[in-house]
């Protein structure tokens, strides 16, 4: 169990965090709002989180409303937040972009208000997952004790901001997230589950360390040349597409939360053009190129551990 020391800083950090989210939405909601659009997607109900979500009905919010909903929204990080049919398995999204006109110290000051709050963010995460030397299924429990009921996903996810965009357009990503592992690292974090001695439910203790054991020895079969990666699929996520005209480029991100687009002031100052969230429908979905994949084998299911050694 971590100790004294590690929860400690965990808790500070997290005091930090809640008070440069505090005082982030306080500035940003006395600056000059050009215009603003946000999409809200329908809440996860307990129980469904892991139904494929084939159709998702996006409800548009603009102006002043779209960035009340946006800034209280930074500050979503806890269960009871959420309406109490809402899972808290689920994190919450709301893609979009807030877009304010800025003097060289406003942007300034808006830089480092950001800069901090993902700093506390990336701290509060590395905390949790790394210093803590928890395995992935003990880390619910630690954290839970110590910041009962927060939804470590949405404290976790970093504010983006936009330097002077010339658009912000909006659409839909299926994705996997692919890892690229060797077997000694695969077998130092079996062995890590091994040594916590917890089981998973449903299982007893006995039966989770067998199945353990098991997954182990499947590894070790493996010949010393067989490639290993995880491969776990991503439910469909939003994403922003940004067009910068001066440079000719186009950057996508990801887009759980708004966007923050600093406009400076000048007289040739144009506002960007934002396009809309479309309804999500799985069947409208075309690949305009989708290559041939490796074949791979799955190797421990509930890892999503894949190799391209015939099993």
């Amino acid at each position: 169990m971590a100790d004294y020391d590690l929860i400690a800083r965990m808790n500070g950090c997290f005091n930090e965090l809640e008070m440069a989210l505090h005082d982030l939405g306080n500035f940003l909601g006395r600056l000059e709002l050009l215009q603003a659009r946000v999409f809200a997607l329908p809440e996860v109900a307990k129980g469904e989180e892991h139904n494929p979500a084939d159709k998702i009905t996006v409800t548009p919010h603009t102006g002043e409303a779209a960035q009340h909903l946006a800034l209280q929204h930074f500050q979503r990080l806890f269960i009871h937040h959420n309406n109490e049919n809402v899972s808290s398995k689920s994190a919450v999204r709301l893609p979009g972009v807030l877009c304010y006109a800025v003097d060289a110290a406003e942007h300034q000051s808006a830089l480092l208000l950001i800069e901090e709050v993902n700093k506390l963010k990336a701290e509060l995460e590395h905390i949790v997952t790394v210093e803590s030397g928890l395995a992935r299924e003990q880390r619910f429990e630690f954290v839970h004790t110590h910041l009962r009921g927060l939804i470590t996903l949405n404290a976790y996810r970093s504010v983006t901001y936009l330097n002077d965009p010339d658009s912000v357009r909006f659409g839909w990503a299926n994705k996997h997230i692919i890892k690229n592992v060797t077997r000694d690292e695969v077998l130092a974090q079996l062995e890590k589950s091994l040594n916590s001695g917890r089981a998973v439910s449903p299982y007893t203790r006995e039966q989770w360390m067998e199945n353990i054991n098991r997954e182990m020895m499947d590894v070790k079969r493996l010949p010393e040349h067989a490639a290993l990666k995880f491969k776990r699929p991503v439910k469909v996520q939003p994403i922003a597409r940004v067009w910068y005209r001066d440079n000719q480029k186009q950057v996508q991100h990801p887009c759980p939360l708004p966007l923050i687009a600093l406009c400076l002031r000048s007289p040739m100052m144009q506002m960007p053009k934002l396009g809309v969230l479309p309804d999500y429908d799985v069947t409208m979905i075309k690949h305009k190129y989708k290559p041939q994949s490796q074949p791979l084998s799955l190797l421990i299911k509930r890892l999503h551990l894949y190799t391209d050694h015939p099993l």
